[in-house]
């Protein structure tokens, strides 16, 4: 702080920020650090290098050394890197027995720290301490079992010295811990190493009672196989498949097994093998066994052994979905397919048996769609395969005992059961059964497959009793009407063919009326019977106005062959004219209109097909407002509109567009013609400036030759003055003549851009 003459203390001015913001490039923490590692602000120079050249020195250097050790090791005794680092140096100093005691001293502390031991232990085996090194590992093992590490290095070391029993009397005190399975591997390729090979299979019998696993079995087999114990490999699997029974059973060992007989070509046992682990393990749980059995037959086996497999998997995996869920109808469809191909008649019975009995639980007809195929599979296979009638009459008695009638039906088993009696010759069965059928559940399926029938045996008294029964069952069926009025009509009774078409335009309520009067109407024109035509269109178009009828009326008209047709055609077109014109669908007197135009370009005068042009309507675009469902305005669309011409003259709007239109044109007409005067006008005064251009270069030229002329004259006084006087009156005409083809040019430009 500064102080004034009079000994205050000034304190002195800060300096005010003026600009508050923050800076535009901000640096943060992470940056100072590394800019800081960049250019090396905390790192220390490296001590200098000391020379000991004498032994006070060097005990002086030691002792410096010693006693920061010793400071670091009572200041955290726990941090054994410290206590490693000592021993360690003492080492490098060749102070063995000082690094021994360093090394003790750690183990007090911490005794079950692994490093510490086996930087002790390498200590001792680098500087050649063998049973030194034997006493650690013993204490080590002996305080820490379970460490597999010291085993191992002790084990090596042992080997490494050539001490085989001791090596072996190392592994067994080991084994006796149960160890993992590397472990005893180890052991086993030990004494595989010295060819003792019993020793290595007492060491397996012990390792697959401790490690229980099917894995091992098999290489227990495999190391059998391997030295050339075959009866002793087998005996494995077959002691492994005796341990692990059929509650434990998996097929790896089956596969495992069956690849060892494979390869001693024994291919039967191969089979059996297969055979019975398919037997017995779950199916979801043989994936891979399927797979090897079916490569073992493709590569040893016939054809019939390949079938069996393929045929044997697909049962199996049926049995799996069917079982999972008994009503899924696709699974047992498959499964029966697969079944009847290859299998006998009970088998296939006992299918379906099983099929049919998962009934839906629910009385919908939708449940039951799938389910009754079963039962009509069921009847076919029999019928066709077993070729036994009595037991599909059973089958299709017993479904349709099933099926709820009251609720819903399936005409599809009664007309088969009903085609199944006929292809047994028993009529009255067939007959008895579509009767039953109708009197409990009509359908239209079931009348029009009874009638069919009856058709097929010409039984016709039969099929009009039954078209009664149908059309009271279902009057407002067009069809039926139809088909049974040509039924009278092949049969040649007209008079009842046209009372049944009399009966079903008199119904209230009929499904498709349109089909029906057209089937009447070109009844009659079959029959020729052209005035009760004429009174079906009369009494049609006092039902409907619709133009299609209209122009089917004309072309029946214009079809007969007759001196009036044509008039009597075009007076249909103006009665349909007059008739629609009040009609608010203007589509359909547009189509009359067209059709009347056709038929006028082809048969009538040019006056008439003037007239009928006339009657056309314009065609014109409109904007509509759209309402969404809401009720919200969705926007503008546009649409198309025709006009008529009694419209047009009816509505002032149309005529007042209409003028605005010509209007509109008037305008368009007028702004290009003055366009093209301005053009006109523009083409012109080009021209004149060129003249101009022209006049002025001749003006110049003209004192020019005067000058060269005057002096000529003076040179040649002796001459005439008539030649002077010639000479001047050639040039006044010259120029003259000039500005006559000069006007002539402007005419004739002028002349062009008024023809353009």
């Amino acid at each position: 702080m500064a102080s004034t003459a009079a000994g205050k203390q000034r304190i002195p001015k800060v300096a005010k920020v003026k600009n508050k913001a923050p800076a535009e490039v901000q640096i943060t923490a992470e940056q100072l650090l590394r800019e800081a590692k960049e250019r090396e602000l905390e790192l220390l120079p490296p001590p200098p290098k000391q020379k000991i050249t004498d032994e006070e020195e060097l005990n002086d250097y030691k002792l410096r050394k010693r006693k920061g050790f010793e400071d670091n090791i009572r200041k955290n005794r726990t941090v054994i890197s410290n206590w490693i680092k000592y021993a360690q140096w003492e080492e490098s100093l060749k102070e063995i027995q000082r690094a021994r005691s360093i090394y003790e001293r750690a183990l007090d502390v911490d005794h079950r720290n692994i490093t510490l031991w086996l930087k002790y232990a390498e200590m001792e085996m680098k500087n050649r301490q063998v049973n030194h090194s034997r006493n650690i590992w013993d204490r080590a093992i002996t305080i820490l079992p379970r460490v597999n590490q010291f085993w191992y290095k002790y084990t090596y070391m042992e080997e490494m010295l050539g001490n085989v029993a001791g090596c072996r009397q190392v592994f067994e005190r080991w084994m006796e811990w149960e160890p993992e399975e590397q472990a005893w591997h180890s052991y086993i390729n030990f004494e595989l190493r010295y060819k003792e090979v019993d020793k290595a299979r007492s060491i397996y019998e012990n390792f697959v009672m401790v490690h229980p696993e099917v894995k091992n079995w098999i290489k227990y087999a495999h190391f059998e196989e391997k030295h050339g114990y075959i009866a002793l490999g087998r005996k494995v699997f077959e002691r492994a498949v005796e341990f692990f029974g059929e509650d434990n059973i998996s097929e790896n060992l089956y596969v495992a097994f069956a690849r060892f007989e494979e390869k001693q070509k024994e291919f039967e046992r191969v089979r059996v093998i297969y055979k019975y682990a398919l037997d017995r393990i779950p199916k979801q749980q043989a994936q891979e066994l399927f797979k090897n059995y079916t490569v073992f037959e493709k590569r040893f086996g016939d054809r019939r052994g390949i079938e069996d497999v393929i045929v044997s998997k697909r049962r199996f995996q049926y049995e799996e979905e069917v079982k999972a869920n008994p009503h899924n109808y696709d699974a047992w469809f498959d499964y029966l397919r697969l079944v009847e191909s290859d299998a006998d008649a009970d088998t296939v019975r006992d299918v379906y048996e099983r099929a049919i009995a998962n009934i839906p639980p629910i009385q919908e007809k939708r449940h039951w769609r799938r389910y009754i195929y079963l039962w009509i599979n069921y009847a076919l296979y029999e019928e066709l395969e077993v070729k036994d009638p009595e037991r599909t009459r059973q089958v299709y008695q017993a479904c349709l005992e099933l099926i709820p009638h009251k609720k819903f039906t399936f005409a599809k088993i009664w007309l088969l059961y009903g085609q199944f009696e006929i292809r047994q010759k028993n009529l009255q069965n067939a007959r008895r059964g579509l009767g039953t059928a109708i009197g409990k559940c009509s359908k239209n399926k079931l009348f029009k497959g009874y009638i069919e029938l009856e058709l097929q045996l010409r039984e016709f008294d039969r099929c009009r009793k039954l078209y009664e029964k149908y059309l009271e069952f279902s009057p407002e069926n067009c069809t039926t009407w139809i088909k049974f009025a040509e039924l009278e009509s092949i049969l040649g009774d007209t008079e009842r063919a046209r009372a049944i078409f009399e009966l079903a335009i008199g119904q209230p309520r009929l499904d498709m009326p349109e089909v029906l009067w057209k089937s009447y109407i070109d009844f009659e024109i079959e029959q020729e019977e052209y005035d009760n035509t004429r009174g079906l269109y009369k009494r049609l178009l006092q039902r409907t106005q619709h133009v299609k009828v209209w122009i089917s009326y004309s072309q029946f008209e214009l079809s007969i062959d007759s001196e009036d047709r044509l008039q009597r055609c075009r007076q249909i077109y103006e009665e349909a004219n007059k008739s629609l014109q009040g009609c608010e669908e203007k589509e359909e007197r547009l189509m009359l209109l067209e059709s009347w135009r056709t038929y006028e370009e082809e048969f009538g005068t040019l006056a008439n097909n003037e007239r009928v042009r006339k009657l056309l309507p314009e065609k014109v675009k409109k904007r509509r407002k759209v309402t969404a469902e809401d009720g919200s305005d969705a926007g503008w669309e546009e649409y198309y509109d025709y006009i008529f011409p009694e419209d047009a003259a009816n509505q002032p709007n149309l005529k007042l567009l209409a003028m605005a239109k010509m209007w509109k044109k008037q305008q368009q007409q007028q702004e290009d013609e003055e366009e093209d005067e301005e053009k006109e006008e523009e083409e012109q005064q080009v021209p004149q400036e060129q003249e101009l251009r022209e006049n002025s270069e001749a003006e110049e030229q003209e004192p020019v030759a005067q000058r060269e002329q005057t002096e000529n004259e003076n040179d040649d006084r002796d001459d005439d003055d008539d030649d002077d006087d010639d000479e001047s009156s050639s040039s006044s005409s010259e120029s003259d003549s000039d500005r006559e083809d000069g006007k002539e040019k402007k005419e004739q430009t002028k002349t062009d851009t008024e023809t353009h």
